[in-house]
C-alpha cells in the first residue's frame, strides 16, 4: 500500500514537472524569440498610441528586443483587449489599455473575454484628472455656475469622448450625487468633442488633461473644475469637484499595461520590473507628465487591485443610470 502511494506521488510530481517545462523553457528564453507588440487600443493620435509609444522606445532598450506598437481600435477598446486575451501567453502581446477597460463589462457584458480570467495587470502606468470646462465666453464663470443652472432646472448639457466613456459616467454619478439631470452629447473622441466646444456649439466638455489642456493654454476653453480628489498639478489653480462640496468625488482616467492570462509568472515579474524602470526613467516621466499623465507603477497586485475597483464604482454608475453602450 505504501509502495502504491508513493508511486502515485512519484507519478502525479512527474506529471507536474512535465507540464511546467514548457513553461519554464519560454520564460528562460524570453525575451529573445521575436519582436514584443504593445497592443495599443484605441486609434493612433490619441492618449492610448502616445502612452505606448513613450513607453515602447526605453523598453525595447532595456530588453534588447524590438518593441512594435500596434493599433487596434474599436468598441471603447474592446477589439483590441481581445485581441490580447486570446493571443499566446507567451510574452510576446501586451495590451495598453485606458480607463474605458474599467467600464466595458458592465456596458458590455457580451465581451468576447472575460476582464479578469482572461487578462493579468502587468502595471498601472498612471492616472489623470479629467477636466470640465466651457468655452471662454461662456455663461458659466465657475462650476457652482453650471450647478446653480442645473438645480434651476435649466437645460445643462455637456459633450463626452463617448456613450459610457468615463466622462459621460462621471456626470451621470454627479448627477445622481446632486440630484440633478443634464443632457449628454457623446462624441466619437476628443478630437471631434473639443471641435465643438472650442466652437461653442457644446456648452460644457469632460476629458483627460491630455484633451483639454491645449485648448485651455490657447485661451480659447476655461476650465471649471477636474475630477480628482486632488487639485491637477498642470492646473494647480483650477478647484476639484470634491471642494465645491461633494467630497470623496473621484473619477480619474488611467491607464496600465496588461498581459494575456497564464503568461509564465517569471515573465510577468521581469516585465513589471522592466516597466517599473521605464516610468523612473526622467525621459519618460517627462513626456507622461507632458500629457497630463501622474506615474503611479508599483506591482502587478497594485495595479489589480486598482483595476477591480474602477470596476466595481463604474459597473454601480452604469447599472444605477442604465446606461447603454452605442
Amino acid at each position: 500500500m505504501q509502495r502504491r502511494t508513493f508511486k502515485t506521488a512519484l507519478g502525479f510530481a512527474l506529471t507536474l514537472a512535465a507540464l511546467s517545462v514548457p513553461q519554464l523553457a519560454v520564460a528562460q528564453a524570453w525575451p529573445t524569440k521575436q519582436p514584443i507588440k504593445l497592443v495599443a487600443v484605441f486609434p493612433p493620435g490619441g492618449s492610448v498610441d502616445q502612452v505606448a509609444r513613450i513607453i515602447g522606445q526605453p523598453l525595447s532598450q532595456q530588453l534588447g528586443q524590438s518593441v512594435i506598437v500596434e493599433n487596434r481600435g474599436g468598441a471603447s477598446g474592446a477589439i483590441g483587449t481581445a485581441a490580447v486575451a486570446q493571443s499566446a501567453p507567451d510574452g510576446y502581446t501586451f495590451a495598453v489599455v485606458f480607463d474605458t477597460h474599467g467600464v466595458n463589462p458592465a456596458l458590455n457584458p457580451s465581451l468576447p473575454y472575460d476582464s479578469k480570467k482572461d487578462l493579468t495587470p502587468l502595471v498601472l502606468v498612471g492616472t489623470s484628472p479629467m477636466v470640465l470646462a466651457t468655452h471662454v465666453n461662456s455663461e458659466y464663470k465657475t462650476f457652482k455656475d453650471v450647478m446653480d443652472a442645473a438645480k434651476a432646472k435649466k437645460n445643462v448639457s455637456f459633450g463626452s469622448i463617448g456613450n459610457g466613456s468615463l466622462g459621460h459616467l462621471a456626470m451621470a454619478l454627479l448627477a445622481k450625487d446632486a440630484n440633478v439631470e443634464w443632457t449628454h452629447i457623446p462624441y466619437k473622441g476628443g478630437g471631434p468633442m473639443m471641435s465643438d466646444a472650442i466652437s461653442g456649439h457644446v456648452p460644457l466638455s469632460i476629458g483627460s488633461v491630455f484633451v483639454t489642456k491645449p485648448h485651455i493654454d490657447s485661451g480659447r476653453m476655461r476650465p471649471l473644475a477636474v475630477t480628482t480628489t486632488k487639485r491637477a498639478a498642470d492646473l494647480p489653480n483650477v478647484p476639484t469637484i470634491a471642494e465645491n462640496g461633494y467630497p470623496g468625488f473621484e473619477a480619474p482616467a488611467w491607464w496600465a499595461v496588461l498581459a494575456p492570462a497564464k503568461t509564465p509568472p517569471e515573465i510577468v515579474k521581469r516585465m513589471n520590473e522592466e516597466l517599473n524602470k521605464v516610468l523612473k526613467n526622467p525621459e519618460v516621466a517627462k513626456k507622461l507628465d507632458a500629457q497630463g499623465i501622474d506615474i503611479m507603477g508599483g506591482t502587478p497586485a497594485q495595479a489589480g487591485a486598482f483595476i477591480d475597483k474602477q470596476m466595481g464604482i463604474w459597473s454601480k454608475v452604469v447599472k444605477d443610470n442604465n446606461i447603454k453602450a452605442d
